[in-house]
């Protein structure tokens, strides 16, 4: 169990080192200053807490107490009074401040105190106070058994791989009547520190084994309070959860209610689109194909009286191809030009000769530019045997007229 409680202390001490090495105890006392000053004074003085130093000190005719840091007295005990006496006094001095928040400190002259600079390397960090207990009957007058020490790491800058620390020592001979003596008025301090003027060096020469142990009841209720607040957390959030899983499961049965109501909906949907799609399908055939009169009409106006077809056709998709002859067919590009419904001529191949008329044979495409005709309301839709009929006559009556026209040339 000692070892553990050796090495849990020394952990903690590096954690302390660390802290008090980082800029954040800095910047946590400058940011609270500045937020302190936005809270009213009595407010401030209300919440105000933390550690409260008292200074006692050995005078001749008794023991003299003060605050840290201050010159005055806040209660003084005489050798001439008796222990009880003395003991009230003190009682009542130290009453002002909280026993939580009370520190007391032994305060040696320094006239009775052996204080030296010490350089060691980076290793003894770690292990402070035993690397310098090894090494006191080198760096003071005195056997290790004969005095009490104390040890500290200063802030200055040392050599490369090394710090500066410093050794207080003073005689067991001189500090352990008054420790015995303070204990006898119930006072037990909580370090042995060495003056400088009115404040505290920062060194500790209190023996480990009479450092008083505090039950510190804030910490206790500070860490029974964080698990209050753990624990309704957690009820806060499984409370939250639970409840998100009620209205899951309630989405859920609600859902497969509607899914029946859904499917149904869903066939009629598709019965009603596969009704409309078939009673449609002429209509939009028509609508979609493109007109074939008004495309024979423009060709035949637009195409030389010499000229005459072979073949014509026209797909869904716009697409004019024609085959024939004509004197002259490489004009017939210059003829279509400005055709209010068939736009874009070319030829498909070469123009070829035709040694029985003597005529070029040509084959060109183009595109129909006439606007579909809006569907009739009233009228039924034609059948495809008449519609084949309707487009293939006026192909037929163009076929007559070029054919009269080649017996009139020959």
């Amino acid at each position: 169990m000692t070892t553990w409680q050796d090495a849990s202390q020394l952990q903690l001490d590096r954690l302390r080192r660390a802290w008090r090495g980082s800029a954040l105890p800095g910047f946590l006392r400058w940011w609270g200053g500045e937020l302190s000053a936005f809270v009213p004074v009595r407010w401030r003085a209300a919440f105000a807490g933390g550690e409260r130093w008292y200074a006692i000190e050995r005078h001749a005719d008794g023991w003299r107490l003060r605050r840290a840091g201050e010159t005055f007295a806040v209660g003084e005990a005489g050798d001439a009074d008796t222990a009880e006496h003395r003991s009230a006094v003190l009682a009542r001095a130290l009453d002002e401040a909280d026993p939580a928040d009370r520190r007391i400190a032994l305060v040696l002259p320094p006239a009775a105190v052996l204080r030296r600079r010490l350089v060691l390397p980076l290793a003894a960090r770690d292990n402070l106070r035993q690397v310098v207990g090894y090494d006191l009957d080198r760096q003071t007058p005195f056997r290790a058994d004969d005095i009490h020490f104390g040890v500290r790491e200063l802030g200055e800058g040392g050599p490369e791989g090394r710090f500066v620390a410093e050794l207080a020592a003073t005689p067991r001979a001189g500090l352990d009547p008054l420790l015995d003596e303070l204990a006898g008025l119930g006072i037990h301090p909580d370090r042995v520190d060495v003056a400088e003027g009115p404040a505290l060096a920062g060194v500790n020469l209190l023996p480990p084994a009479r450092i008083p142990r505090r039950a510190d009841r804030r910490r206790r209720l500070n860490a029974l309070l964080l698990a209050v607040i753990v624990l309704l957390v957690v009820a806060c959030m499984s409370a939250w959860l639970h409840n998100r899983a009620v209205a899951l499961q309630a989405m859920r049965d609600e859902v497969e209610a509607m899914r029946g109501d859904a499917a149904r909906v869903k066939d009629l949907r598709q019965r009603l689109t596969d009704s409309a799609g078939a009673s449609g399908f002429l209509a939009r055939k028509k609508t979609d194909a493109p007109s074939v009169l008004p495309v024979l009409e423009d060709l035949t106006r637009r195409l030389p009286d010499d000229t005459w077809l072979e073949r014509f056709t026209l797909n869904g998709t716009g697409q004019i191809g024609f085959q024939g002859q004509s004197p002259q067919a490489a004009r017939l590009i210059d003829a279509l030009k400005g055709a209010a419904t068939i736009g874009e001529p070319s030829f498909q191949g070469t123009i070829q000769s035709d040694p029985t008329s003597g005529k070029e044979r040509f084959y060109m495409q183009a595109k129909a530019l006439m606007p579909k005709p809006e569907p009739a309301a009233a009228k039924p839709a034609a059948t495809p045997a008449g519609a084949a009929t309707a487009s293939t006559a006026p192909a037929a009556a163009l076929g007559q007229k070029e054919a009269s026209r080649a017996n009139e040339a020959r």
